[in-house]
This record gives structure tokens, C-alpha cells and sequence, in this order.
């Protein structure tokens, strides 16, 4: 195994093209756990620890640019505001040490169904930033996950950052695990409110091939939403509405049987993820509209 070490960006484009099995390796904390493996030997690994900007990010009127090195403690301490939902995935990821470690491009790299920043992506409504020594390319999220552990780079692209509107309404994020600290998911669910574009998303994950959304349980909750007006008057929504959205949730899996859960119980959880979320968001969002108008 040959290993490169690029000075900065352009560098390490340049040797991307040069070698494209290179495997990019930042934090780590998943390439290395395939290799100890033996899950994975690559030819050559290409350390991006001297690319300073990979770490860095950007807070826009409206969209948050974030660096694919970024650790998950950052996210947590300074993003929460504006990506709640991704800060909520972070505090999951694994032990201290990795989240002082890894980042959200690794996840994205090894686009393993159990990352657990992919439903709050999903949810939020990602782009990822590819960058060649051709030029760069925004892919939305929804495109990005192509089968089990793939994604749509091309062989000579890195994932330079990731974009993310800034939170317009309240965000979840929960999973199931078969302990409290350094677990892989069993499932896990992100949703994500946008009032602004009167609209709901989902994400799923370690619950299909890849991660998922549950499109014909946000056609069925956005639809409830709009015709009974309750974006604009913040009601209840129907205990029997919030059921049948679990249940397209849970329809939405496609999961296996392995040494983690079954494929019936990750429905199940998913199932139970959804109407919690959403009960949490909901009432959020009611709570705001209370504050906002009590202050008129």
C-alpha cells in the first residue's frame, strides 16, 4: 500500500486523477476500521490531514458550507442553531475521541447504510460538493446514494464540503442501538420540518441497501398538513394522520436479518422513530407559532 500525503487542495486533485483507487482518509474512523478488517486494501490511501479548508466552515444567510473534515464536535458546539438535526446525529456518533475525529465526508465516502449523518442529511436537503481536477459539481443528496456502499463520485472526485440550508422549523434525529455509546445502528430516522416551503422530509437509515427517504409518507403527512391548514393555525395533528405516517415509514424499509435486529423489528423501530419525531417537531413548531403570536 502506497501512501500519499497532498500539501493542499490542488494537490490532492492532482493525485486523485493520478491514482483514482486512491481512498481518501481524513479522520479515519471508517476507512480504518476496513483495513484493520481486512474489509478493504487499497493500492493507494491518500491522507487529507494537511488540507486545512476540508475542516473549515462557512455560515451563509441561508445555507451553511461545511467542510467534509469538519469534526462532529464542531458541528455539535457550533452549528446546532442552524443544522439541529445534524448536530442531534452527531451526538450518536460513536465516543468522543472518533467524534473529535470524523466527519461528515467520511460518512458520505463510505456511504455505508448506518452513517449516521445520512437521514439528517436526507432530511435537511444536502448537496455534496464533488471537486475534480475538472471542475465542480453540486450532487443533491437524494442522488448521491447508489447502492450499497456507492455513491455518485466519479473516480477521480473527492468530496470537498457539503451544503445544508440553515434550519427554517425544528429537526429530529433518533436511532436504535444495541448499546447506549460506540454502536452501529440498528436503524435510525431523521425528519426535518421546512415551513417555509410548507413541506416535510424524512430520512432512514441501516433500515435499506442505502439511505432512504420515506417519500410516500411525506406525500401522505404534507398533504394532511396543507388541506387542514395546519401550518398556518398550528393544530393538532390527528393521532390516526401520525399513525399512518409511521406506517408508510415503515413501509419505506427495505432491511435485512443480521447479528444487530431483524427485518421486522427495524420496521417496527422505524415505525415507532417516525411518530415519535414527528410528535416532537410538530409540537415544536406549535410552541413557536404560541411564542410568536403571544409576542404580536
Amino acid at each position: 500500500m502506497d501512501f500519499l500525503r497532498p500539501a493542499d487542495w490542488e494537490e490532492a486533485l492532482a493525485a486523485k486523477a493520478e491514482h483514482p483507487t486512491a481512498v481518501p482518509i481524513a479522520g479515519g474512523t471508517d476507512v480504518m476500521v476496513e483495513i484493520n478488517f481486512g474489509h478493504r486494501r487499497p493500492e493507494y490511501l491518500m491522507d487529507l490531514g494537511r488540507v486545512g479548508d476540508l475542516a473549515e466552515w462557512e455560515v451563509g444567510e441561508d445555507c451553511v458550507r461545511l467542510g467534509a473534515a469538519v469534526p462532529y464536535t464542531r458541528i455539535m458546539e457550533h452549528l446546532s442553531a442552524e443544522l439541529p438535526g445534524l448536530a442531534l446525529a452527531s451526538h450518536t456518533v460513536a465516543s468522543p475521541q472518533i467524534r473529535n475525529r470524523g466527519g461528515v465526508g467520511g460518512n458520505l465516502g463510505t456511504a455505508s447504510p448506518a452513517g449516521d449523518a445520512h437521514p439528517a442529511l436526507l432530511a435537511a436537503g444536502a448537496e455534496v460538493e464533488a471537486a475534480s481536477v475538472r471542475g465542480v459539481r453540486r450532487i443533491p443528496i437524494d442522488a448521491f446514494y447508489t447502492g450499497v456502499k456507492r455513491n455518485a463520485l466519479e473516480p477521480d472526485e473527492l468530496i470537498r464540503a457539503v451544503h445544508v440550508a440553515k434550519a427554517d422549523g425544528p429537526q429530529q434525529f433518533s436511532k436504535v442501538g444495541t448499546r447506549n455509546a460506540m454502536v452501529i445502528a440498528v436503524c435510525a430516522f431523521g425528519l426535518a420540518l421546512h415551513p417555509a416551503t410548507r413541506t416535510v422530509r424524512t430520512g432512514i437509515g441501516s433500515a435499506a441497501p442505502t439511505p432512504v427517504r420515506a417519500g410516500a409518507a411525506e406525500e401522505f403527512l404534507n398533504a394532511v398538513l396543507e388541506e387542514g391548514g395546519l401550518w398556518e393555525n398550528g393544530k393538532i395533528v390527528t393521532p390516526s394522520a401520525v399513525k399512518r405516517f409511521a406506517e408508510l415509514c415503515a413501509a419505506a424499509c427495505d432491511p435485512i436479518d443480521d447479528v444487530r435486529g431483524t427485518a421486522d423489528y427495524r420496521r417496527h423501530a422505524v415505525g415507532v422513530m417516525a411518530r415519535r419525531t414527528f410528535t416532537w417537531t410538530w409540537e415544536s413548531y406549535r410552541g413557536a407559532r404560541r411564542t410568536t403570536e403571544g409576542a404580536v
